[in-house]
């Protein structure tokens, strides 16, 4: 009837104004709209030195002696030196010049360099870092991305970067996780994407690098997306994931897309 018609719709005027007021900011005593709360917040500790172990892989802290000469000999298996153009880094002419450069990493804190040893093998195989560490706020960053080519693209790779992820919200509590990347770098704006992360902007002009000006493409993933991220990071690691030929079955966006909808 038309008496229940009406109704009905004053019924879903008043969901409609819930939800647009639910997500208004709030206001405070000047009418001035303001953030959430952060209720009991402190200050995060710094990332441990102790290693981060997977089902594939084993990060640890860099250490020049013990992993200069591998991560030499896999990034040399490039038949080139692209992987270096949007570096801060390299390309090094020889072993040597490697070396020099993991020992200054090695002795920084920020970035704090890690290793990627793969456990099949034991050989260290490519490194990424936690850097602009910001304890107060609770903000961290994944950087220095410096994988061989016998590491991109596998299930080692995925897992490194899930690692480190689950040390900063689990094990450390940080609020938000960045990755930032040269505005013209394809690769690295796709893989940040698949991982999860959210773009957020450019930053024109923002740096100058090997001569050449920088913008930079800002992405992050924040705390109360990652429940889901995991749940989706832990299914594609899942050996279950992968066929006889090592081909996933399910890519990690669908898995993501699949939590996310869970949790909505």
């Amino acid at each position: 009837t038309r008496k229940e018609s009406s109704a009905a719709s004053d019924v879903y005027k008043r969901q409609n104004q819930d939800e647009v007021r639910s997500m208004q900011p709030r206001v405070n005593a000047f009418q001035q709209p303001i953030g959430p709360d952060v209720p009991g917040w402190t200050p995060r500790a710094r990332p441990p030195l102790t290693p981060a172990v997977g089902r594939y892989c084993r990060l640890e802290p860099l250490s020049a002696e013990r992993h200069a000469a591998d991560l030499y000999q896999a990034f040399s298996q490039a038949p080139d030196d692209s992987d270096w153009t949007y570096m801060g880094v390299g390309p090094f002419a020889d072993e040597a010049a490697y070396r020099t450069f993991a020992e200054a990493a090695q002795a920084g804190s920020d970035p704090l360099h890690h290793t990627i040893i793969d456990l099949a093998t034991g050989r260290a195989i490519g490194t990424l870092a936690l850097m602009r560490i910001d304890p107060p706020n609770g903000v961290i960053e994944v950087g220095f991305v410096s994988f061989s080519r016998q590491l991109k693209r596998t299930r080692i790779a995925t897992e490194a970067q899930f690692l480190l992820m689950r040390r900063a919200f689990d094990e450390l509590g940080y609020r938000r996780y960045e990755w930032k990347c040269d505005s013209l770098n394809a690769p690295s704006r796709k893989a940040a994407a698949r991982l999860g992360f959210q773009f957020e902007g450019i930053f024109r002009q923002a740096t100058v690098y090997k001569g050449r000006s920088r913008d930079t493409a800002w992405f992050s993933i924040i705390d109360s997306e990652w429940p889901a991220l995991r749940a989706a990071y832990e299914r594609w690691l899942d050996p279950e994931n992968f066929d006889a030929e090592g081909n996933q079955r399910k890519g990690l966006a669908e898995l993501a897309a699949q939590e996310k909808a869970a949790c909505a």
